[in-house]
């Protein structure tokens, strides 16, 4: 099977074809920097770290390019709130994205170009658009004239009767635009204003608009034509739709072959916004305890582009998960040594089950259908869980040594291309012979009379801390507990 994806530009599933494999070029739409990342940020990036994780494993060549908004009126209007600059802003809240983001183990882009960084590219383009009749000045702005792009509205389905004036970008509170010939023409640069940065151009001080960076960006970082534009559903109109006017016009060619958006974020059923009270940033949400990697998990258990409801019973789900997969990711660091496995290596596909594989492969391939490859990371899971038990309490797994190596190794390898890795606690980590004899029979009296008395959770903490101190229980009949030290 081929990897096949939904173009939300043609409105159907197609197989993908890089125009220069095994080369892929992917733009993905970044964060404007004027506050921190919520949970549809998180959602958007996580996909797309999927995605490109997914085509490396598939063999790809891949370069992805994420920018960053850094000159935009939310930036101003957050720094006048504060009595800071706009460099300031956007410093502060680029730092917190990194932050974010490492901690969900998305994987840094190749490049992370910045509109302050791109500005001369911003007005050639500008420049080469007015000299094709697709821009006009007016007033110390300039303007991109919708009608003069016969395709406006391919990607999103609206045509310009449908339109509301004002819906074609960022306008400021209280701001009054120059007169435009068409109200649903947008501007390409805005004339300087008091007390707000500006820079040199041939049409006078001032700052670009939000459309054009990224159309510029993209040239700049991917030529004229990238193999994958990717967003949030959100940015499809207008910011998308302006991108692909401005881009085809300046250059004759496709802004990008595949058009790619993932499915919005509500919170029990209900849109995410500040004035429900229902906002949640990442970091909010990571500061409540929840693991990173139950919140990579959360997301993948719907489709990508299918709306994801954030709730208690959705978020508990993702977190039991996660700690079952955790269990089975570090079963092999854990009791390897002790069942005799050969030091190979885990990357090698000779190492891994090809069928697994295949069918972890087949759901991808289906445009990324994440729920149904999770159901294949779970089966090895299951197994890897139920040999773990019967080594603990019986000393001995029901899958032979060699293939139950074959089984973990696979899963490793899966769970890497979805970005679920686990590492142990630091407090969990074997500390060596570091109880007495006594200590551990202590223990085990402890844990014997928790589970007389149905505690099972104390049970299993004084289990686990028996295991990080390098001592593997044996539950036998009767009731009685043989133990040994791991060597």
């Amino acid at each position: 099977m081929t990897l096949t994806l939904y173009n939300s530009l043609s409105r159907r599933q197609e197989t993908f074809t890089p125009l220069d494999a095994p080369r892929v070029g992917i733009y993905c739409c970044g964060v404007t920097v004027y506050d921190y990342c919520h949970l549809g940020h998180a959602r958007s990036y996580i996909v797309w770290d999927i995605l490109r994780r997914y085509l490396e494993w598939r063999g790809y060549q891949v370069r992805y390019v994420q920018n960053f908004t850094d000159i935009d009126d939310k930036i101003l209007n957050r720094a006048k709130e504060e009595g800071t600059s706009m460099d300031d802003v956007a410093r502060r809240f680029t730092d917190a994205y990194f932050e974010d983001m490492d901690r969900l183990n998305v994987r840094p882009a190749d490049f992370y170009p910045r509109a302050t960084h791109t500005l001369n590219g911003i007005q050639r383009l500008i420049e080469e658009l007015e000299a094709k009749g697709y821009a006009y000045k007016s007033g110390g702005d300039v303007y991109y004239e919708v009608r003069r792009f016969p395709e406006y509205g391919q990607l999103s389905g609206r045509n310009l009767e449908d339109l509301q004036a004002g819906a074609s970008g960022r306008v400021a509170e209280g701001e009054q635009e120059a007169p435009k010939r068409d109200p649903f023409d947008f501007a390409l640069w805005k004339r300087a204003k008091p007390e707000e940065p500006a820079w040199e151009s041939p049409w006078g001080q001032g700052r670009p608009g939000w459309h054009i960076e990224c159309s510029a960006m993209v040239r700049e970082n991917l030529g004229e034509t990238a193999d994958i534009h990717c967003g949030g559903a959100d940015l499809m109109f207008p910011h998308h739709e302006n991108e692909i006017a401005q881009s085809v016009a300046a250059n004759g060619k496709p802004l990008a072959k595949y058009w790619l958006h993932n499915g919005m974020v509500t919170v029990n059923g209900e849109k995410m916004s500040k004035s429900l009270g229902n906002f949640t940033t990442i970091r909010d949400l990571l500061g409540q305890g929840i693991d990173p990697m139950a919140v990579r998990l959360f997301v993948m258990q719907a489709h990508y582009r299918k709306p994801l409801d954030f709730n208690d019973e959705a978020i508990a789900s993702a977190t039991n998960g996660w700690k079952r997969l955790q269990e089975a990711l570090l079963f092999g660091s854990q009791y390897g040594e002790k069942l005799g496995w050969q030091q190979t290596s885990a990357t090698d596909s000779q190492n891994l089950d090809k069928d697994a594989v295949e069918r972890f492969n087949q759901a991808m391939d289906d445009d990324l259908n994440t729920p149904s490859a999770l159901a294949v990371v779970f089966e090895l899971v299951k197994i890897i869980r139920r040999d773990r038990n019967l080594l603990t309490h019986e000393g001995k797994t029901e899958t032979p040594s060699d293939r139950l190596q074959q089984i973990w190794y696979t899963l490793v390898n899966l769970a890497q291309v979805l970005g679920l890795e686990a590492s142990a606690p630091a407090e969990t980590q074997p500390q060596g012979d570091t109880l007495s004899d006594e200590e551990v029979e202590n223990l085990i009296q402890q844990r014997t009379a928790a589970r007389k008395a149905k505690n099972f959770a104390e049970a299993d903490r004084l289990r686990d801390q028996l295991q990080a101190a390098g001592i593997t229980l044996i539950d036998k009949p009767g009731g009685i507990t043989q133990w040994h030290r791991n060597s």
